[in-house]
């Protein structure tokens, strides 16, 4: 691995991740996002080409569903969507539409975090007679996608993959049943 000045690294045992600013004699100075200057041994540190959410296994195929699901990540004025007169709330899990920053959150705090999101919101739907949900949850390796259905399969609802096309594969979408009362 080739760690160069400007070069792009995480920590490997941590969730810091920054820029290259500095090296001297194995001691490789790195500079976070948010300013802050680290030293490291260059067995800590890996390079980063990519980063992770631009990684799925499609981004080597051009599509055009997904060039738009990309286009039509900006922030949106309202969370709920009217099709057909119904009322559609859309939620996004991705972890960094949630915090600001995930600076000391491990993995296990993100998908708590994004769970507690997701249960807030179902039964904000219910009470609210919102009939539909949206969750857009990515499509990564799949934990917490199946996690989300772990947790709505507590509640009386229909769960399902939402429209590849509109939202990709990375997307479920729930059916509040409605009582008549």
């Amino acid at each position: 691995m080739c760690l160069e000045i400007g070069s792009k690294v995480a920590v490997l045992d941590d969730v810091l991740k920054g820029k290259i600013i500095n090296i001297n004699n194995g001691d490789i100075s790195v500079q976070t996002t948010d300013g802050m200057i680290f030293k490291f041994n260059s067995s800590e540190l890996v390079k980063i080409d990519v980063e992770q959410h631009d990684l799925t296994k499609f981004n080597d195929i051009n599509n055009s569903l997904l060039k738009e699901k990309i286009a039509d990540n900006l922030p949106k004025k309202s969370l709920f969507k009217k099709e057909k007169k119904e009322v559609i709330l859309e939620v996004d899990l991705h972890i960094n539409q949630l915090v600001k920053s995930t600076r000391n959150m491990d993995n296990y705090d993100m998908l708590n975090l994004q769970l507690d999101t997701a249960k807030n919101k179902v039964e904000f739907a219910i009470s609210k007679r919102i009939s539909k949900i949206v969750f857009i949850h990515g499509v990564g390796e799949g934990v917490l996608k199946s996690e989300l259905q772990r947790l709505l399969s507590k509640y009386p609802i229909k769960f399902y993959d939402a429209s590849y096309k509109k939202y990709g594969l990375g997307a479920t979408e729930v059916y509040i049943y409605q009582n008549a009362n």
